[in-house]
């Protein structure tokens, strides 16, 4: 199989041919047909997440079909699912027998700790994949496979609030700015100063106001989900957040927060982080996604080009999501 795989810490990825894994037990071997290029995927060959094994093949937003399914695979030759960050968990601590999975000591992850979804073909733990809705195609389905999952996973624990600020509006914003329209919500985008091509682009996707993330919103926020890897911005959402506001940071990687005074989390805010998904996060997600139609704006790169998506994801050289393509 063909697969683009970092072989030192924050060296360039490289190509690779290399043997498929036997599948057998619960593993089905899935031909990629799109993979999605995630912000985890540069904290992973940036050097900035603990323990990284090396060779590792990034890559969690993978879309494709069975092509062979292991005796106890609860998937079948064609077919079509996804593979999302959460590869397998012990089944047995204390948190996955609390219905809280995501955060088994043991748990490990496609991309990172998993061979990962850079590849032409993926040999996968079919009890976490999951089925993809018909009415996406390959391409847009990817970035549902993270930037979906979790942001949805952040929206709901940021509670019922009609008014909601999105720091950071990029692939997992610009999904959750539409989940928050269909369930009757008013989105707040903050973007980097200057950068009027994301604020834009969130008023296009139907926020009601979209400003600099250094700015405060018009009116004060029920809750503000920060998607942006930066420690800075987490004392600005508790100005911008009412008494008993939440903060939820929604991302695996964030630099140092700054200090802040005890006056600004008084009065019952809260701040708190996401870790993961769940397999029910991942099946709840899906069938929202069925019911209407998100609309994720990608641009494609072959597999070949997997150091170009990084380095543009990097830079912030597009809105939407990138995709590899093989």
């Amino acid at each position: 199989m063909r697969v683009m795989r970092q072989e030192a810490a924050r060296a360039p990825l490289v190509a690779r041919d290399l043997p498929v894994p036997a599948v057998t037990g619960h593993a089905v071997r899935i031909a990629v047909a799109a993979c999605g290029v995630c912000r985890t995927d540069l904290h992973v060959v940036d050097d900035e997440l603990p323990y990284v094994p090396r060779p590792v093949i990034p890559g969690h937003e993978v879309v494709g079909r069975v092509v062979e399914a292991g005796p106890e695979a609860r998937f079948a030759p064609g077919d079509r699912v996804g593979v999302p960050w959460l590869g397998w968990t012990c089944g047995s601590c204390e948190f996955c027998r609390a219905g809280l999975e995501n955060l088994c000591p043991e748990a490990r992850f496609t991309g990172y700790t998993l061979d990962g979804g850079y590849a032409d073909t993926i040999v996968a733990d079919s009890r976490y994949c999951l089925p993809i809705p018909a009415r996406y195609t390959d391409q847009a389905a990817a970035p549902l496979l993270c930037a979906g999952l979790i942001g949805h996973r952040c929206l709901k624990l940021a509670g019922d609030g009609r008014d909601i600020g999105l720091y950071g509006f990029g692939a997992a914003a610009h999904i959750v700015a539409q989940i928050a329209r269909f369930q009757g919500r008013r989105v707040h985008a903050f973007v980097r100063p200057g950068d009027d091509r994301a604020a834009g682009f969130a008023r296009d996707l139907g926020a009601v106001w979209a400003g600099p993330s250094d700015a405060p919103p018009p009116a004060p926020l029920d809750a503000a989900i920060i998607f942006a890897p930066v420690g800075a911005l987490v004392p600005l959402a508790l100005k911008a957040v009412k008494p008993g506001g939440s903060v939820v940071c929604g991302g695996i990687h964030m630099s140092d927060i700054p200090g802040f005074t005890y006056a600004d989390l008084w009065r019952e805010r809260t701040i708190r982080s996401v870790a993961n998904l769940t397999r029910a996060d991942g099946a709840e997600f899906m069938d929202l996604a069925g019911r209407f139609q998100i609309e994720t704006h990608t641009h494609a790169y072959p597999l070949a080009r997997a150091n170009e998506a990084l380095d543009d994801l990097r830079a912030g050289r597009f809105s939407g999501a990138a995709v590899l393509v093989p």
